[in-house]
């Protein structure tokens, strides 16, 4: 396979470039789902579009054993500052996150599947909206599953690059491999006023500076030492004018934990943080936003791969992957079958190019590489 995939090598970067020059945000990949539909029937797959909204789906091959791939296709609202041929044409929108990588590896990937005979079926799931949710509060992952994407799947297989990570190599673990990721929304009120009596108001911008301390507390002071938990604020505003004291100051932040125990301590203790403000005089709101799970990947299917990469690349180029407290909706596709998600290296090596970055770019040889480990890793869980 890894000798196949090199062969097509020219193909994958003009798909992945193709798809860079022209990306989509959650739930808007039109043109993505299109260009990756139009591609999948000419290679004889029966394809479903409009899956998750703007999702795709293709199958290839009858009966059980149903092993699936899947592929994020959405970008994000961040404007580029790459110098090259094939940097975003649309303002304020980049693939900054590698989905671009994912979508031109697994249409490699059902390239050379589509001249292999298997036993089962091969499914492909393009998925819209990893990195947004919707106005209701859910993803592409969840939309897809909804409409059916996952019926009856035994096995799915899933990568990411990784930017830190040289190209040749790649990473994988089995059991807790990501966090599980909620949003946070507060405000902290009081009773603004002139800036030059502080005396005769309730100073939100002063009790929101103790509800911050406070909730940066929580993990080193809350949680136990051997317990994954990140609790960030990325958001803080209040205030208009340098001499008036406002009546209110909204924060938002992130909370990543891999158990359900340190979930709950993590909402009862930003809400415990939040009451500060009735202490000095204040009051406060929260809103707790649910979103996705931790992703734990199979052992047997981490199995299968790690062998199917040390075959194709030797033992020397794959390693053990680690926890990150990152997120990925992936986890609702794995919560319904055996699956794995391997980290893909990528790295530029005179210039890492850091993920969610308006610089962030990928070394192509990732890609023959990458098409080649989830395409040989797919047929042998297929039994081919």
């Amino acid at each position: 396979m890894l000798e196949k995939a090199h062969k097509i090598a020219e193909q994958l970067i003009a798909w992945r470039r193709d798809i860079h020059r022209h990306p989509e945000l959650g739930f808007q990949e039109f043109r993505t789902a299109a260009s990756v539909a139009e591609e999948l029937e000419a290679l004889e797959y029966a394809v479903q579009a409009g899956i998750g909204r703007t999702g795709v789906v293709a199958e290839r091959g009858e009966g059980k054993p149903i092993v699936a791939v899947r592929a994020d296709m959405d970008a994000l609202p961040i404007q580029e500052t790459n110098d090259v041929p094939y940097a975003s044409e649309t303002p304020g929108v980049m693939h900054a996150c590698g989905h671009d990588c994912h979508v031109a590896i697994a249409l490699g990937v059902a390239t050379l599947l589509s001249t292999e005979s298997f036993p089962g079926t091969i499914r492909f799931l393009f998925q819209p909206a990893e990195e947004i949710t919707d106005e209701e509060g859910l993803s592409g992952a969840p939309r897809m599953v909804e409409d059916g994407a996952m019926d009856t799947v035994d096995t799915i297989l899933a990568l990411h690059v990784d930017s830190s990570q040289p190209v040749g190599e790649i990473a994988i673990a089995d059991g807790r491999v990501t966090a599980g990721v909620d949003s946070f929304r507060a405000s902290v009120m009081g009773d603004g006023g002139h800036g030059a009596y502080p005396h005769t108001v309730v100073d939100p911008i002063h009790i929101a500076g103790h509800v911050v301390l406070a909730i940066h507390g929580i993990v080193s002071r809350r949680i136990h030492p051997g317990d994954a938990a990140v609790v960030s604020i990325g958001s803080i505003t209040g205030g208009e004018a340098s001499n008036v004291l406002p009546d209110g100051v909204d924060l938002s932040g992130t909370i990543r934990y891999m158990e359900s125990n340190v979930q709950a301590t993590l909402h009862r203790e930003i809400e415990r943080a939040l009451s500060v403000a009735q202490t000095m005089g204040g009051d406060y709101t929260l809103e707790i936003s649910t979103g996705y799970p931790p992703l734990s990947n199979h052992p047997a299917v981490v199995e299968v791969v790690k062998q199917t990469a040390r075959d194709l690349l030797g033992h020397e180029h794959v390693a053990s992957g680690r926890q990150e407290m990152g997120a990925d909706d992936f986890a609702f596709f794995s919560s319904l079958a055996k699956g794995a998600m391997f980290r893909l290296g990528c790295r530029i090596e005179e210039d890492e190019r850091k993920h969610h970055s308006p610089r962030f770019n990928v070394h192509e040889d990732c890609l023959p590489i990458g098409t080649a480990v989830l395409a040989e890793a797919a047929l042998r869980l297929l039994g081919g």
